[in-house]
């Protein structure tokens, strides 16, 4: 079974902008148009835990300069 390179967020995006492209297609067969969905799907999720893992890597400047990571309960803007 082939590996596949893992893709950053931005790759990802680009795909699927690509399957959307696809799926707007007047001329996709079914087949085609399940595969880009399903697709799609995994990369959404992919985009999702990629995101995730970024937002609990966020550091936020404190007031005294210091990098204080973001605790997301905090409501403040």
């Amino acid at each position: 079974m082939e590996e596949k390179k893992k893709l950053s967020l931005e790759e990802n995006f680009d795909q699927l902008e690509h399957l959307i492209g696809v799926l707007s297609d007047a001329d996709v067969s079914l087949e085609d148009a399940f595969r880009a969905y399903s697709e799609g799907v995994a990369l959404l999720k992919t985009c999702n835990d990629q995101i995730d893992r970024v937002e609990k890597k966020v550091l936020a400047l404190s007031a005294n300069g210091e990098l204080e990571e973001l605790d997301g309960d905090e409501t403040e803007a």
